[in-house]
């Protein structure tokens, strides 16, 4: 497990005074309510303020005073100590704790490992099998099973085959 969770990326500035419009990477845009301060590089920001809207979040951090140092921070990924993260609702997991988890069979068969999540209505999965990416989506019967501590992600053979993209 990594020590940070990364929670968005600056996407551009916003207005005059340094505030930050963010891509949340979290379930809920609101959940940057809870942030004291946020990491950027490896450099710390104290959270100053936090507006939502539409999926959006706003951010203003200390230290960065302007459109200017704003610009600066343009497509850097935000992220947070895992100890000051809320803990995942039950069933839900973290994206850096599934990512590099073997995808098996219920058979126990080994497809390959979970290189990349991509956030949608339904998550789509990507996982390398050594050869090539294979990628599907997190639907209804796919996952069958989720073990982080064993880094084993089980998953419907019939049903895998039926959504996945060869």
């Amino acid at each position: 497990m990594t020590d940070t969770l990364i929670v968005g990326e600056v996407l551009k500035p916003q207005g005059i005074r340094g505030e930050l419009k963010v891509k949340p990477f979290t379930d809920d845009a609101e959940d940057f309510h809870a942030f004291s301060r946020v990491f950027l590089d490896g450099t710390e920001y104290k959270v100053i303020s936090v507006r939502t809207g539409a999926g959006t979040v706003f951010l203003g951090l200390k230290g960065v005073a302007d459109r200017n140092a704003a610009e600066l921070l343009r497509g850097k990924r935000i992220a947070i100590p895992r100890s000051e993260a809320p803990a995942p609702e039950e069933g839900r997991y973290y994206i850096a704790d599934l990512l590099g988890c073997r995808i098996v069979t219920e058979e126990g068969t080994v497809l390959g490992t979970l290189t990349d999540v991509r956030q949608a209505a339904t998550d789509i999965y990507t996982l390398n099998d050594g050869d090539r990416e294979v990628l599907f989506p997190v639907a209804d019967g796919v996952v069958t099973a989720v073990d982080v501590a064993s880094g084993t992600i089980t998953v419907d053979k019939k049903r895998f085959f039926e959504v996945a993209v060869l």
